[in-house]
């Protein structure tokens, strides 16, 4: 992915529920993690974030571990990896805290999830909260 052409993508950051949504149950969440494979948008991910998710995977659906290396080395080299500066601690549930680091650190316009403490949200510093569908209607997918 060129870093010329890509600044002009939306780029979004999909929590870990959304990314175990679409690769392990599909749907929604399978349309937007295939939009971003296609690079339509720019996803961000932070070394935390991928390390959840390759944790939620394996512990989860063990007897899978091989159907998902391909997605994850896909993820590896398509997802914008950042390292947050910033530490936020407005949430309960660190691990929703560090989401929204590494939104704010990738500049992401919004942040998809299903988790319903960061939906209550709704924004973060002009960071937009929404959930699949919400995202899918709002780029008119």
């Amino acid at each position: 992915m060129s870093f010329d052409t890509d600044e002009n993508l939306v780029k979004v950051l999909l929590d870990t529920n959304i990314l175990v949504s679409a690769i392990v149950f599909g749907g929604k969440p399978e349309q937007i993690l295939h939009s971003v494979l296609e690079e339509e948008f720019l996803a961000i991910i932070s070394p935390v974030l991928l390390a959840e998710l390759k944790e939620v995977l394996n512990k989860k659906f063990p007897q899978r571990e091989t159907d998902f290396t391909l997605t994850i080395k896909n993820i590896e080299e398509i997802f914008r990896t950042i390292q947050p500066k910033e530490i936020i601690n407005i949430l309960r549930d660190d691990d929703d805290n560090r989401v929204l680091e590494a939104a704010i650190e990738g500049n992401c316009e919004y942040i998809v999830t299903g988790d319903k403490e960061l939906l209550r949200l709704k924004s973060y510093q002009n960071v937009k909260i929404v959930t699949a569908d919400q995202f899918l209607k709002l780029t008119k997918f």
